[in-house]
């Protein structure tokens, strides 16, 4: 498995990574069986996968612990494992306290990667909190990255990142001199917005860029029959037309048309190449150099074998060219933000 350096650090990612939401199980992802959690890090491990991805919210806490579980099978040495803080959490005295229950429940005594998960303003943490006080009087920025600093100076996490940072939000991060080595993103065939602002500036300034929904959360697994198909938590996005599932909250009528014309142009062209969907789909992000990382969950040894599989031969640069050329209408129907859950208008990644 190849390796991929974080921009200006010295942090190594496999390209690809293991998202680690599911391990927890959960309402979202459904029940998820504990030998199977640890099967998957053990053989990904013996593969060359060296980075996990988890977030102190994924399934309140239950993913972190599972990971950590599965992490005793392992030497801690040979992984990578990151983990995220609420923007809600991101005062200096609660911020100490969430890192320090993050590594008590991953079951180490330190985080190689501690990313910020939305940027801190009112908007993105009312989706975090209820607290009237906490959403009106956010944390300070300046604060937030002064204690990821100081949590780095103490040996508790050793890169400090952020995640779902449009360039703006990112250039706001980067002033405070803390020095980000990752930027997390979504990243996917049918999710290129980042393409057009905050992957150039990330390249730009060195900046790693860990993507996030390879697979769409299945949508390019190609299990689904039609979009009516795909389960209610995972139908929330700005792809889906808001009026097909009481779950979603961008108020918009979706891009049903193009994500279905994108969906079909995909599977044309793997036909023509002989490859699968999901196949397909992780070559083509792992193409991308400017991608260190690409993030793709597997709920057993199997799946995670094809992803590896798929992740460790290159595909022809005409067949990319063929694929971004089929999500060409899909990326401008959707435009430049990169939060998929929000409407155009209250997109949490882009600055007020």
């Amino acid at each position: 498995m190849k390796l991929r350096t974080c921009g200006q650090s010295d942090l190594k990612l496999s390209v690809l990574g293991a998202g680690c939401w599911a391990f927890g199980g959960g309402e979202y992802w459904g029940e998820q069986n504990r030998k199977d959690v640890q099967d998957v890090v053990c053989r990904a491990v013996d593969l060359g996968v060296n980075y996990f991805d988890t977030a102190e919210m994924y399934d309140n806490g239950a993913s972190e612990t599972a990971l950590g579980e599965a992490l005793k099978a392992v030497r801690r040495d040979d992984v990578v494992v990151g983990t995220k803080v609420s923007p809600s959490n991101c005062y200096p005295g609660t911020l100490v306290e969430h890192c320090e229950a993050s590594l008590q429940r991953l079951d180490t005594d330190y985080v190689d990667l501690y990313m910020i998960h939305w940027p801190i303003h009112p908007h993105s943490i009312r989706h975090f909190t209820d607290d009237a006080a906490v959403i009106e009087n956010p944390p300070s920025v300046d604060a937030a990255f002064e204690t990821m600093s100081k949590l780095r100076d103490q040996g508790k996490i050793r890169h400090i990142g952020v995640s779902n940072f449009g360039a703006d939000w990112l250039r706001r991060a980067q002033a405070t001199g803390v020095g980000i080595a990752v930027d997390q993103l979504p990243y996917s065939l049918l999710t290129r917005a980042i393409e057009l602002e905050a992957l150039p500036h990330c390249r730009e300034t060195g900046v790693g860029v860990i993507g996030y929904m390879t697979l769409l959360q299945g949508l390019l697994a190609d299990v689904y029959p039609t979009l009516a198909d795909v389960p209610r938590w995972q139908r929330r996005t700005r792809h889906f037309d808001c009026k097909r599932c009481e779950l979603t909250r961008h108020g918009e009528a979706g891009a049903e048309d193009e994500t279905n014309q994108a969906l079909a142009d995909i599977r044309a062209i793997c036909t023509e190449c002989g490859m699968t969907m999901p196949e397909i789909a992780v070559k083509w992000a792992v193409a991308n150099e400017a991608i260190t990382c690409a993030l793709v969950g597997a709920r057993n040894v199997t799946e995670l074998e094809a992803n590896v599989a798929a992740a460790s031969s290159p595909l022809p640069a005409e067949i990319v060219d063929k694929l971004n050329k089929a999500t060409d209408a899909l990326l401008a129907k959707l435009g430049p933000g990169s939060d998929y859950w929000e409407s155009t208008e209250n997109d949490r990644t882009r600055v007020p």
